[in-house]
C-alpha cells in the first residue's frame, strides 16, 4: 500500500510540473512577437554610419590635440612635476606648509 501511494505522488508531482509548463507554453505562444523594423535603404544606413564615423574622428582629433607628441616629450619634466604635486599633497595631509 505504501508503494502505491509514493507512485501516486511522484505521478501527481510530475503532473503538477507538466500542467504548469504547459500553461507557460502557451501563454507565450499566445503573445505576438514584436514586429520586424521597418528595413532601411542600404544607402540610408550607410550615410547614417558614415555621420557617426566623422563625428567619432572629430573627437578623436580633439583628444589627440591635447597630448604631447612623443618627440616633444620631456620624461624628468614630467617626473619633476608628479613628485612635486605628490610632495605638495603630503604637505597638505601631514598639515606641515613648507612655506612657513
Amino acid at each position: 500500500m505504501s508503494g502505491d501511494f509514493g507512485k501516486r505522488a511522484l505521478a501527481g508531482v510530475g503532473g503538477a510540473i507538466g500542467g504548469i509548463a504547459l500553461v507557460r507554453f502557451l501563454r507565450r505562444r499566445g503573445t505576438p512577437a514584436a514586429p520586424p523594423a521597418p528595413a532601411q535603404h542600404p544607402s540610408e544606413m550607410l550615410r547614417a554610419k558614415l555621420d557617426e564615423s566623422r563625428a567619432v574622428a572629430a573627437d578623436r582629433e580633439a583628444f589627440e590635440a591635447g597630448e604631447t607628441p612623443v618627440d616633444e616629450a620631456d620624461p624628468d619634466e614630467r617626473r619633476r612635476a608628479v613628485h612635486e604635486q605628490a610632495r605638495a599633497q603630503l604637505d597638505e595631509l601631514s598639515g606641515s606648509d613648507p612655506a612657513r
